[in-house]
């Protein structure tokens, strides 16, 4: 059977449209301004992000990284009391035992000095009501996230040890309380100092039954502040840094006018099948601390060895495939 030209053309318009219409693509800005210190999960249909906002914790929900530009949001916590009130930063939500509970950090108006991370308790969704649980960590930390490792739940924290700003660990013995701490990381490393030495914003990544550790170093003022990666060998004790190694240098910097790359996190595709970096950056060339930092999504990649590749934080405003099982 022949069919005509105006046929053919009919049919090859009306497919490119249909799939560019199913196809879910984004870019990065998600979040702009206050898009610092991101972290987001993908539950039950939604992407839930959120970000420090200096004043209180909120939560953007939607259906495909793009509609988080414009999603549904909800301030979930908000704090007068003195002890806890301000400077909140880095909230993370985990879920423990089928509860879902928001680790920040926090503090009094009118130093730095007294910041502390502390845990929201909620519910079976991420978007469901939180109430304050308690002080987690007992002197000056922040950035804290959950590692899991062979069932065993640990707290990591950005903490104050030996005088500079390493990540610190200790096992999380329920969701407010912790154990012991120990260093898992010191700022030692030439591309850890620039600035200020620091160790800070952890994120467990896990694949293929291999754990990592991505982290923050260097000073945040500056466009030196990259991720690098703390690789876990797998049978030695999580809170001992002999178990852990350190990257040889940065992992993911600066690039394409996306300056101060780091304080990530990671979640996965809606089919569950690929890793994604959530990050912030800024276009201050000479990097940022402040709520002029964005979150920006890309797709880990993974090398031949089994390792991570956390490729190279496009250009703002190039359009990428969307997650996969992702529909628009």
């Amino acid at each position: 059977m022949a069919f005509s030209f105006q046929t053919v053309l009919r049919f090859l318009l009306t497919t490119l449209l249909l799939g560019s219409s199913n196809a879910a693509s984004f870019s990065s800005p998600l979040k702009d301004p206050n898009g610092s210190d991101p972290y987001m999960v993908y539950d039950d249909g939604y992407y839930y992000l959120t970000t420090t906002t200096w004043t209180d914790v909120q939560i953007t929900r939607a259906t495909t990284l793009e509609g988080l530009k414009t999603g549904e949001i909800q301030t979930v916590w908000s704090d007068s009391d003195p002890i806890r009130c301000c400077s909140v930063w880095a909230p993370e939500f985990h879920q423990i035992d089928g509860v879902w509970y928001l680790y920040y950090t926090a503090g009094s108006s009118d130093t730095l000095d007294n910041q502390r991370v502390h845990v929201l308790q909620g519910g079976a969704s991420p978007w469901d009501t939180y109430s304050y649980l308690g002080q987690v960590t007992p002197d000056w930390g922040i950035d804290g996230t959950v590692l899991v490792v062979n069932s065993q739940n640990y707290l990591i924290w950005s903490c104050m040890a030996n005088d500079i700003q390493c990540n610190c660990i200790a096992t999380l013995d329920t969701p407010s309380t912790i154990g012991e701490t120990h260093i898992l990381s010191e700022p030692v490393e030439d591309w850890e100092t620039v600035g200020a030495p620091v160790n800070e914003g952890a994120a467990p990544l896990y694949h293929d039954g291999n754990i990592w550790v991505a982290y923050s170093a260097s000073y945040c003022w500056t466009a030196n502040y990259s991720l690098a990666l703390l690789a876990y060998d797998g049978s030695g004790d999580p809170l001992e840094a002999a178990s852990w190694t350190k990257s040889d240098g940065p992992v993911f910097v600066s690039a394409d006018g996306n300056y101060g790359t780091g304080h990530n996190g990671f979640f996965t595709s809606p089919d569950g099948t690929e890793t994604w970096n959530i990050y912030h950056a800024t276009r201050i060339a000479e990097g940022a601390c402040d709520g002029n930092r964005y979150a920006a999504a890309l797709r880990v990649d993974w090398n031949e060895d089994g390792t991570p590749d956390l490729g190279v934080a496009p250009a703002l405003g190039t359009v990428l495939d969307g997650p996969s099982g992702e529909v628009a």
